[in-house]
C-alpha cells in the first residue's frame, strides 16, 4: 500500500527546491547559462509567490499549480515514470492517471511552503547534456549551518521554452525512485494502471478534505 512516507517522498524535493531563494554563485559560464539562469529565476519567484502572508490556502493551491505546470513537465514526468505500464494504458487511463499525478504533488506539497524558513540554492554550475538537455548542479544552503545538500536538475528546452524533467538528489533521481514506488503499488493491487488509480484516486481525495 502506498503511503505519503514512502511513495511520494522523492516528490518532496520537488517542493523543496520551489521553497529556496537564490543566491548569486558566480557559476562556472561553461554549459547552458539559460538553463541555469531559468533554475535561478525559477526559486525566486516561487518564494515570492507562495511564501506571501496573508495568502488563502485556495490562492496557494492555485499559484503553485501554475509554477508547476509552467516550469516542470509534468506529462513527461509523468508518462517517464509509469513506465511499461504507460503503454498498456487505455486512453482514458493515460487522461487520468496524468491529472492525478498533478493533483497528489499539488495537495501534498502546497502546505510545505509555510515551513520556508530562509534555506537558499546556490547554482555552482550547468553542463549541456546530448540533445535538448542541460544539468543544472546547485547547492541548498540551510540557515541553522550543516553541509549543503547537492541537488542537480535535468532541464529540457523546446522552441527556447525550458522545464525541467528530473531532479537529483545527492546523485538519486527521483523520478527513478518515484518509478520504482509506482511498480510496487502496481504489482501490489492487481498488477494493472487501474489499480493505481485507484490508489491516487483516495489520496488525492483524503487530502483534499
Amino acid at each position: 500500500m502506498m503511503t505519503r512516507r514512502t511513495a511520494w517522498a522523492s516528490l518532496f524535493v520537488w517542493a523543496l527546491a520551489l521553497w529556496v531563494s537564490p543566491v548569486s554563485a558566480n557559476a562556472a559560464q561553461s554549459g547552458d547559462a539559460t538553463a541555469q539562469v531559468f533554475i535561478e529565476g525559477l526559486a525566486d519567484e516561487a518564494v515570492q509567490a507562495l511564501t506571501a502572508e496573508g495568502v488563502s490556502r485556495s490562492e496557494r493551491v492555485n499559484r503553485f499549480r501554475e509554477l508547476l505546470s509552467h516550469n516542470f513537465d509534468v506529462p513527461v514526468i509523468g508518462k517517464w515514470v509509469l513506465g511499461r505500464y504507460w503503454r498498456a494504458a487505455t486512453d482514458a487511463e493515460k487522461e487520468e492517471y496524468l491529472q492525478l499525478f498533478e493533483d497528489y504533488i499539488v495537495i501534498t506539497y502546497v502546505e510545505r511552503f509555510d515551513q520556508y524558513s530562509g534555506e537558499v540554492i546556490k547554482v555552482v554550475k550547468s553542463v549541456s547534456d546530448p540533445g535538448k538537455d542541460a544539468l543544472v548542479f546547485s547547492e541548498i544552503h540551510r540557515p541553522t549551518g550543516g553541509e549543503p545538500i547537492r541537488i542537480d536538475w535535468r532541464v529540457r528546452s523546446h522552441s527556447d521554452i525550458y522545464k525541467i524533467i528530473d531532479v537529483y538528489v545527492e546523485g538519486i533521481s527521483m523520478s527513478q525512485s518515484q518509478r520504482k514506488e509506482f511498480t510496487s503499488v502496481i504489482r501490489a493491487n492487481g498488477g494493472t494502471v487501474a489499480g493505481l488509480l485507484g490508489v491516487l484516486r483516495k489520496k488525492v481525495e483524503s487530502l483534499s478534505n
